[in-house]
């Protein structure tokens, strides 16, 4: 098989993991190096399923010992398989690099013989990229659960950021479809990858020159729509990951039926893309709005509205605590009023130690007043000439394409005349017969 075969059936394997994005770590090339990571981000293109990337995606090899049925490279799935050894993976990756086709590596792989094997492959190719190539850009790779300790430690040594898919949310979940991983396999490389960073940086303060685990940290990835888990069930595992291990991110992948069987959906099912759409909407709430899990859900409750994104739900839930002037509320109020992100939140407190605000100020610093009119007073007063009703509120929150949904445009064929006239007319015609005004 040569290499053009291995790369087409290795990154079309490697296409349904998420859990890529910028780089977050700073790295600065040195005399005989190649590349640069810098912190700002390293995403600038799109695949063809419209997810930015800049990044060489591939597995080193789609083969795997596990039978996950989830997965499209299970063992039991008939199809394709190809690997690559640590100096074609080096090679390919550094030949990309100089044609300008990527800016970085994002690395994973099916299980080869055993985790403790597959890791020392990877290995092995990071540190021919690192030490022989003198590669200086981001690397991202997966820790394989069930993995060494020590050979995860030499792993994060080489690359930038690290990550160990949970994939799916609960233990029961994970017995019924992948029952070659546990709850503990998963979780323990996540204790042990936050123990590593927390101890590198505390020698990076006593050693200047100490060797950087992880500098871009770890994140996950979910699969959502693949089970019954409930988004409440999924948003709280998310919340405790950030909470207990220190993620830097929690990716979440809406499922996309490749395999047939019996505990899966059925091959013609779409992908919930709006479900994976609102979960990364509430995780931007846990992390910057100062949400809590247990506010935006509940067992009441356990997934999200479909037609309203989950901070304006909540916002409908609890007018108890509206409206919110502007002029006095405290930065943590404003940030969960619908239309006021984090810098308009932070441009109205620094602009209100200037003079009051009015709605007017708040347009120009970026609100938008669509959507924050009904839940904001400036002076004491709302907005002249609001009217306020639960079909107006409604419809204000919900987006374009949400409006659409609802509300399905009418299309019918054009004529000269209203249905109702044209079903009049054989009975004005008869009654006319009638009287005897037609020959």
């Amino acid at each position: 098989m040569d290499m053009m075969e291995k790369l087409e059936i290795l990154t079309a394997s490697a296409k349904y993991d998420v859990a890529c994005t910028s780089s977050g770590s700073e790295r600065k090339n040195q005399a005989g190096g190649l590349g640069n990571a810098v912190s700002m981000g390293i995403c600038h293109s799109f695949a063809a399923d419209g997810r930015c990337i800049s990044l060489l995606k591939v597995l080193m090899t789609n083969g795997c010992i596990y039978d996950c049925a989830y997965c499209v490279n299970r063992k039991s799935n008939q199809t394709r398989r190809a690997a690559l050894t640590p100096e074609e993976l080096a090679d390919l990756t550094m030949q990309f690099y100089r044609r300008n086709y990527i800016e970085g590596l994002f690395l994973s792989s099916g299980i080869m013989r055993s985790p403790d094997y597959t890791t020392e492959q990877m290995i092995a190719a990071l540190e021919l990229l690192r030490n022989t190539y003198h590669f200086r850009g981001y690397i991202h790779v997966k820790a394989i659960p069930g993995t060494d300790d020590v050979l995860l430690s030499r792993l994060g040594l080489l690359a930038d950021r690290m990550s160990v898919n949970i994939e799916l949310p609960s233990q029961e979940s994970l017995g019924r479809l992948a029952p070659d991983k546990s709850k503990s396999s998963i979780l323990k490389p996540m204790s042990l990858i936050k123990e590593k960073i927390n101890e590198n940086r505390s020698d990076l303060v006593k050693y200047n020159h100490a060797p950087r685990f992880a500098p871009a940290g770890q994140s996950t990835q979910m699969i959502v729509g693949a089970t019954p888990d409930t988004d409440f069930r999924i948003l709280t595992l998310t919340e405790g990951l950030y909470r207990k291990y220190g993620l830097k991110r929690v990716f979440f992948s809406a499922y996309t039926p490749v395999v047939e069987h019996s505990l899966l959906p059925a091959l013609d099912t779409k992908p919930p893309l709006l479900r994976e759409h609102r979960l990364y909407q509430a995780d931007w709430l846990l992390r910057f709005y100062g949400f809590q899990a247990g506010e935006l859900l509940d067992e009441a409750a356990p997934n999200f509205n479909p037609l309203l994104d989950p901070k304006c739900s909540w916002a409908v839930n609890h007018r108890e605590q509206f409206p919110v002037e502007i002029n006095r509320a405290a930065y943590e109020q404003l940030l969960r009023v619908p239309g006021i992100g984090v810098r308009s939140a932070q441009r109205i407190v620094k602009a209100r130690r200037a003079g009051a605000l009015d709605f007017a100020a708040l347009k120009k610093l970026g609100v938008v007043l669509k959507r924050a009119q009904f839940f904001i007073t400036c002076k004491g007063k709302m907005l002249e000439g609001l009217k306020v009703s639960e079909h107006t509120l409604l419809r204000s929150l919900m987006s374009g394409q949400e409006l659409a949904a609802l509300e399905p445009p009418q299309y019918e064929q054009l004529t000269l005349f209203d249905d109702s006239d044209l079903a009049a007319l054989p009975a004005a015609g008869a009654a006319v017969h009638k009287r005897g005004d037609w020959p």
